[in-house]
């Protein structure tokens, strides 16, 4: 009895120990497959972070969020080059915002901004500060516009209003904004980035029945984000917003 029995573990060992042999593909024939497999990704981000001066005084309120992001000049590993424009800018030269200010930075001009990246950074705000998810606005400049537009069309339920500036986007892409206030500026006189490109895609949101603003600029060439970014009335606009609880849902 003790032989059979070792014999029968040796035998199951063996087993185990083979290796898996999948059936060959046929040449000349097509068979069904699947793919399982884990995979872990490492995602990096720098950004520079504003928090409101009254920022903790009441643990249980919610501030607004503004997603700032830059033009292609600021790319890199120097976050200091982030605050040439836009909200980091102001905030670096003592102004104060009731905002939780995001400003991340793209390592290169090439790639541009990776929406999984900036999805990333803004679940970990979401989750580390007291933030609003109800209140997340997106903006940006130039690439920071190209970027806005691609990370609002892919992900418009995260978003109560964004304000592309100098950008472009996919026109065809407009009725998945179709619920979201935007407010697009431009330079009219853009030698970089033609004011055609936001013409097409304010021209598109109109026909998906969009809630959009369009503010060109007649005199001003590329640099359409300084007048944008010193005019409160961008900021209170995006206070007057708040997500759409339906496209909360999605």
């Amino acid at each position: 009895m003790k032989i059979v029995r070792h014999s029968v573990l040796a035998l199951a060992a063996f087993v185990l120990l083979m290796p898996r042999v999948s059936v060959a593909q046929k040449a000349g024939e097509q068979s069904a497959q699947n793919l399982e497999k884990t995979i872990t990704k490492v995602v990096k981000a720098n950004y520079l972070l504003y928090l409101p001066k009254d920022y903790g005084k009441d643990a249980d309120k919610k501030w607004p969020v503004i997603l700032f992001l830059h033009g292609s000049g600021e790319s890199g590993s120097d976050i200091e080059k982030v605050k040439m424009h836009g909200p980091p800018k102001l905030v670096a030269g003592g102004k104060e915002f009731p905002f939780i200010i995001v400003s991340p930075q793209a390592p290169t001009s090439r790639i541009g901004w990776q929406v999984e990246t900036l999805n990333t950074l803004l679940d970990e705000i979401l989750q580390k500060y007291n933030a609003d998810p109800d209140r997340v606005y997106l903006t940006g400049l130039s690439m920071g516009g190209f970027g806005t537009w691609a990370l609002a069309s892919a992900n418009p339920e995260r978003f109560a209003a964004i304000a592309p500036i100098c950008g472009g986007g996919e026109p065809f892409r407009a009725r998945r904004l179709k619920d979201l206030p935007i407010w697009v500026f431009h330079g009219a006189k853009d030698p970089t980035v033609p004011v055609k490109m936001s013409e097409d895609m304010v021209e598109a949101l109109k026909k998906a029945g969009a809630d959009v603003k369009f503010t060109v600029y007649p005199e001003a060439g590329h640099d359409s984000w300084t007048a944008t970014y010193d005019n409160p009335e961008l900021y209170t606009w995006f206070l007057e917003h708040t997500r759409k609880k339906a496209e909360a849902a999605k």
